[in-house]
């Protein structure tokens, strides 16, 4: 009995050291970084870095709370119009990847199943490049000299060069680009789980093909959708690189603004507020996936 006590104790023991490994690695990398940024936000500039926010007078340590650059983030029309932005392109991107990738995907959980590690090195082998190397190429494609411009030119089908370049277009374009593989693989993975019988029931009671994937596919795939989604959106918000890139001043994004406060204006609090509300942002999402999730389970059981 005592053995059987020793065994269970360790084994419990075995159960929380493997549970507290990713609380532990979420504290180092998520939760700390985290709290340093809102504290940075209610603090003030100084001339190379930022006030404390203890202050020990007396002895007696006293909190010092600056809210003012939440105050002007609530009331300059500036960052509202750059969180809007920001939100409208994730989105934009969002769906247009679901448009691309779920055809995709679906092809791929049906291919024979030989064919199946290919076409997913396909989809990872861009990630083998530098990600500035593929947002470059695309800028050299999509100028007015480029070479998609060149060769319409050249086979008579446009007169004069398309702008392509510093506007709506080239900025969805490599966001849709460098952000569909996070839409396809998480669909691929529930569609090739996808139960067949299914459709087979459905086309034996007289269901057409289309109406069976409606009905039957698209509902079974929900999970897939929501992560690829999110996978998708969450990173979207706050992109910097392509923006700056391969945007034009009427795509100003939020991580713009970040890197302008934090760099060129060297306001770390205002650049820390507008981290703060913009993680926000993205929480609200991620907290209606886990309900998903947790409902999904619920089901489940």
């Amino acid at each position: 009995m005592a053995k059987v006590q020793s065994f269970m104790r360790s084994l419990t023991q075995g159960r929380q050291l493997v549970i507290g490994v990713p609380y532990l690695w979420f504290a180092i990398l998520t939760a700390i970084p985290l709290l340093i940024v809102l504290k940075i936000s209610l603090s003030e500039m100084e001339a190379t870095s930022v006030s404390d926010m203890i202050d020990w007078t007396n002895g007696w340590p006293t909190v010092k709370l600056n809210f003012a650059s939440y105050l002007f983030l609530s009331s300059d029309t500036l960052y509202f119009q750059t969180y809007l932005s920001s939100l409208k392109y994730a989105v934009i991107t969002t769906v247009i990847c679901l448009a691309i990738g779920y055809p995709f995907a679906y092809f791929m959980a049906r291919s024979p199943k030989h064919l199946q590690p290919m076409l997913l090195m396909m989809i990872m082998l861009p990630f083998w490049t530098s990600f500035l190397l593929r947002i470059y190429a695309w800028k050299t494609l999509l100028v007015s000299n480029g070479v998609i411009n060149n060769v319409l030119l050249s086979l008579g089908i446009i007169k004069s060069p398309l702008l392509m370049m510093n506007n709506s277009f080239s900025l969805l374009v490599g966001m849709v680009y460098s952000y569909l593989p996070f839409m396809i693989l998480p669909l691929y993975a529930n569609l090739s789980k996808l139960d067949l019988r299914y459709l087979e029931a459905a086309a034996d009671l007289g269901t057409s093909p289309f109406k069976a994937f409606w009905l039957i596919t698209v509902p079974l795939s929900k999970a897939g959708i929501i992560a690829g989604s999110m996978l998708v959106f969450i990173p979207a918000v706050g992109e910097y690189v392509i923006p700056e890139l391969l945007g034009g001043p009427d795509t100003l994004m939020i991580g713009r603004v970040l890197w302008d406060e934090f760099f060129s204006n060297n306001d770390w609090p205002m650049a820390s507020s507008v981290a703060v509300v913009m993680i926000l942002l993205i929480l609200l999402p991620m907290a209606l996936f886990n309900k998903y999730q947790a409902e999904q389970s619920e089901v489940k059981v």
